[in-house]
Order: structure tokens, then sequence, then C-alpha cells
């Protein structure tokens, strides 16, 4: 029988498993005030990143050859994508991904408060993973960017292409984490 108490207090003494081994920083204080709610605990988060990443269907060492989860300019773009460029034959993609996090409810009641305060203020492709014994929301935001940016050593856009695409992926991050606050200071109503 699954044992919220007994599950929230060993999955938070955990180490962090995440590739960067630890909570980013825009989403760290929203984990914090979760972590703190006697009905609640995360067990995942990303406050958004822009990555440049192979085109493949598992996850392996080496899949991420560029990865922030700040916003970036251009030059650090640019000279990423000259590094990648000629050392790698598979479809490069471009993401700028939405913030994430999934939350552990006590109960169904719990669940269902934290997964409409979070659909209703921004984080409009949540959902609800797990309604037996873990009760699982997984909430994301909406802002994302993902296409093609290198094949076969080739880039395939221009340099006014990437301009836009950096101010556009910069400006996502910016809503994502104006979301993370805004979630952040709702979450006294639980």
């Amino acid at each position: 029988m699954f044992n919220f108490d007994n599950s929230k207090q060993v999955f938070l003494s955990k180490k962090d498993k995440s590739s960067i081994q630890r909570i980013d920083l825009p989403i760290k204080n929203l984990c914090e005030k979760i972590n703190q709610k006697k009905d609640y605990f995360t067990t995942s988060s990303c406050s958004g990143r822009i990555v440049l990443i192979k085109d493949e269907t598992k996850k392996q060492p080496g899949l991420f050859l560029f990865r922030s989860h700040k916003k970036i300019t251009i030059e650090e773009l640019k000279h990423s994508l000259e590094n990648i460029k000629n050392k790698n034959k598979s479809l490069i993609l471009f993401k700028q991904e939405p913030c994430l996090l999934v939350v552990s409810c006590r109960n169904k009641t719990a669940q269902w408060k934290l997964f409409q305060l979070s659909r209703n203020n921004g984080w409009k492709k949540s959902g609800i993973l797990s309604i037996d014994k873990k009760l699982l929301i997984e909430l994301f935001s909406t802002e994302n960017i993902s296409f093609p940016i290198v094949e076969k050593n080739n880039l395939l856009v221009d340099g006014n292409f990437l301009n836009i695409i950096v101010k556009k992926a910069n400006e996502n991050l910016e809503k994502c984490w104006e979301k993370i606050k805004r979630l952040e200071n709702l979450l006294e109503s639980l």
C-alpha cells in the first residue's frame, strides 16, 4: 500500500538524479513551496530550456549537444552550431521547451485542486498522470518551439532566422518564468 508521508520523506531526501543535479533556479522556490505543503511533493521539474538535441527516439549519453536553462545569445547559438555542424551526422533539432512540474498528491481532492489551479493560470497542457495508489499530476506550460536545424552537417536556416528564433525562445522562457512565479504566489490558496 502506498504511504504518502513515507514516500514524500524518502523521495525528498534522495540525491537529485537530473543531468544538471539540481533544481533550476527559476523554479526552485515553487518546488520548495509545494514540498512544504502537507498534501504535495515534487518528483520532477524544469523551468524551461533551450536545447540542441539529436533526433533520437531513446535517451542516451550525448543526446544533448547544447542545453541552457537561461536566456541565450545569438553568439552562443552560432558557436554551438559551428561545433555541432562538422561533428554530427544525425539530424539535429532546436528546441525551446516549456516549464514542467510533476507533483505527487496525498489524495484526489488535493490532486484536483492543484490541477485546476494550474490549468486556470497558464499551465494549459497539464494532465493527471495517475489516479491509482500514487496520485500524480504533470503541469506543463504551452511555450515551445521545435524544428530541425542541422542535417548532414548542413545548417538548414539562415542568420536572420536564427536572430528571430533566439529572440522568440528567450521571450518564451520569460513567459514560463512568469507562470512559475504566478503559481508560486497562488499556492497560498491550497
